[in-house]
């Protein structure tokens, strides 16, 4: 794989993925912090600005990553083969001179029961090796993930694992904060650093539902009754990968630290309560 030695840096940061929820919260960090021009590169262009790019192929990630000082790489979720993705963008960001690719990996990300997360085990495996100056963030499950429970659109909710399993979520907001500052700091600051994000609490889905102030019921109910309430329109192997998650969620959970998080955003990171509290009420 080449490498950016020779090649002049550019000053723009990039964010692949910029289209999803993760991608979005970025860019608003990075906008919000004033940061040097933002480029959302995107798989299906919907707004004036993206750069669309097949990240299947390739096709216009030369023309996306040029000029580009760092890169935010973000795949798509529970991707059948998430490391030759990230190789083809690896490749195109040497050839582009970017000095800096930070990695949107997850908490636990060697996890052999968990077969996309051992999927981002390669992928940091790939990017040690890659030649560029990287960073990698493993953020824990977040908590805007039961958005719907918090704003008060629902009162009922169903999991396919056992709602007192524990979790460490973290803030989207949060974790984009931190990837917003490794962006602009560059990789004079951040380069070799594997961050660990989880929020301040270990705190199951029932704890969650109760931090509302509701009565939300909550009903326990098999993988494969939920993929047939939720999970229709899912391929058969991301199927089969989120099963094997809720799987390894009902013997474990999930729980990640948060004293790295707490230094990258300089301040406590956010709890439950402080995300039922600032969320518009439905």
């Amino acid at each position: 794989m080449p490498t950016t030695a020779d090649i002049s840096r550019g000053t723009d940061l990039a964010v692949i993925g910029a289209a999803g929820k993760t991608g979005t919260a970025v860019v608003s960090a990075l906008e919000t912090a004033d940061a040097t021009p933002v480029r959302r590169v995107v798989h299906t262009a919907r707004r004036a600005g993206d750069r669309a790019v097949d990240l299947e192929t390739g096709a216009g990630l030369a023309d996306a990553l040029s000029g580009c000082c760092g890169v935010y790489f973000i795949a798509p979720n529970v991707h059948p083969d998430e490391p030759a993705l990230f190789e083809r963008f690896l490749r195109a960001a040497a050839g582009a001179g970017v000095d800096h690719v930070v990695y949107h990996s997850v908490a636990w990300p060697y996890t052999p029961a968990m077969p996309h997360h051992l999927d981002k085990a390669r992928c940091e495996d790939i990017l040690h090796a890659s030649g560029v100056r990287w960073t990698v963030l493993q953020p824990c499950a977040y908590t805007e993930n039961f958005a719907s429970v918090l704003d008060g659109s629902v009162d009922a909710l169903d999991v396919p694992y056992d709602p007192d399993a524990q979790f460490s979520f973290v803030a989207l907001a949060d974790v984009a904060a931190v990837a917003a500052r490794v962006l602009i700091e560059g990789a004079d600051v951040h380069h070799g650093a594997t961050y660990e994000l989880g929020g301040p609490d270990a705190v199951s889905v029932r704890q969650l539902c109760a931090v509302t102030g509701r009565s939300v019921e909550i009903e326990q109910v098999s993988v494969p009754t939920w993929m047939e309430r939720h999970g229709r329109d899912l391929s058969e192997d991301a199927r089969e990968r989120l099963a094997a998650m809720f799987d390894f969620y009902d013997d474990h959970g999930f729980v990640a630290g948060s004293v790295v998080t707490a230094a990258l955003l300089g301040r406590a990171p956010a709890r439950v309560e402080d995300l039922v509290s600032s969320m518009p009420r439905r």
